[in-house]
């Protein structure tokens, strides 16, 4: 068999591999139709996957619970969170959206969404009309962004699905919907803008008129990760981008994104994603179709 014919190709059934940063699609479930199975995910993914029922029901088992969603729920599995979910039994059958990503480090306060007791499903019922409305096209808008074949595909859908984030976000019960504070917003933009650079905690500080603990333990709370760890992150989706995208030499790329030592720079890729950056462009190149790496089909 050949390599090609090894590969599965098809994301909505079990077996595919992906090799990007995010994955979105409809997956029209029919009773005793080719979808209907059940995922079963006992680790889980490395990111997190969006779930929207747009008609029929599905069966969600969350640690020791189970529960059907229905038309209108929408759910968050959080990374490494067991997936066991298929239609509802009583159902004919369970269409629902979905989108899969690697979320940024300052989405961390969207990502903490109310779960049943003992469970690790988030759950976001939307009863207003208008709101299905908006999210259904919004889930649509991401999977039709992603594969659109532009150069920024992947970071516009990404994009939507911050907004998405944060709308869902604005609609959680109890929750204040607050920004970002203004300093943390501009520390961000200050690093992005000058990622190439290695801006110490006390430069930053200084820029946002804070003193370097605060600035440490407000940058902490509100974006989930320290400022360098931040940074890096920024560093990595950077790279990869280039890597995917360009054919830029990697010590280039390295130097773009802060690294003088091209060496040091493949070993800190090597060690955040998994493999060197030539593999990681070569494999990019051979699968040549825009999906990510995750641990099973994203179904």
């Amino acid at each position: 068999m050949s390599r090609d014919a090894a590969r599965q190709l098809n994301p909505l059934l079990p077996g595919y591999n992906f090799n990007l940063y995010l994955v979105a699609g409809l997956t029209p479930i029919e009773q005793d139709g080719p979808l209907d199975f059940y995922v079963d995910r006992p680790g889980g993914m490395k990111g997190c996957i969006l779930n929207l029922t747009v008609a029929g029901s599905g069966r969600v088992h969350d640690g020791e619970h189970r529960f059907d969603c229905h038309e209108g729920d929408l759910l968050l599995f959080p990374a490494g969170v067991p997936h066991y979910y298929g239609r509802a039994p009583q159902a004919e059958r369970w269409h629902h959206r979905w989108v899969y990503f690697r979320p940024r480090a300052f989405w961390a306060g969207w990502l903490r969404w109310p779960t049943a007791p003992g469970g690790q499903v988030g759950r976001l019922p939307l009863t207003d009309p208008a709101l299905r409305e908006e999210m259904v096209r919004l889930f649509a808008d991401i999977d039709a962004t992603h594969r659109g074949g532009r150069r920024t595909s992947q970071e516009l859908a990404l994009n939507l699905v911050e907004r998405l984030l944060i709308r869902c976000h604005e609609e959680q019960p109890g929750s204040d919907a607050r920004p970002l504070d203004s300093r943390i917003q501009t520390a961000c933009q200050l690093l992005t803008d000058q990622l190439a650079r290695d801006l110490s905690l006390e430069q930053v500080a200084a820029e946002v008129c804070l003193s370097p603990s605060r600035l440490a333990h407000l940058f902490r709370e509100q974006i989930g990760v320290n400022l360098l760890r931040w940074r890096e992150d920024q560093r990595i989706i950077l790279a990869k981008h280039m890597l995917q995208s360009t054919a830029t030499p990697v010590s280039a790329i390295a130097a773009r994104v802060g690294y003088d030592d091209a060496l040091y720079f493949s070993r800190v890729f090597r060690k955040r994603v998994g493999v060197a950056p030539t593999e990681f462009r070569r494999s990019h190149a051979e699968a040549a179709d825009p999906w990510i790496e995750v641990d099973g089909d994203a179904r």
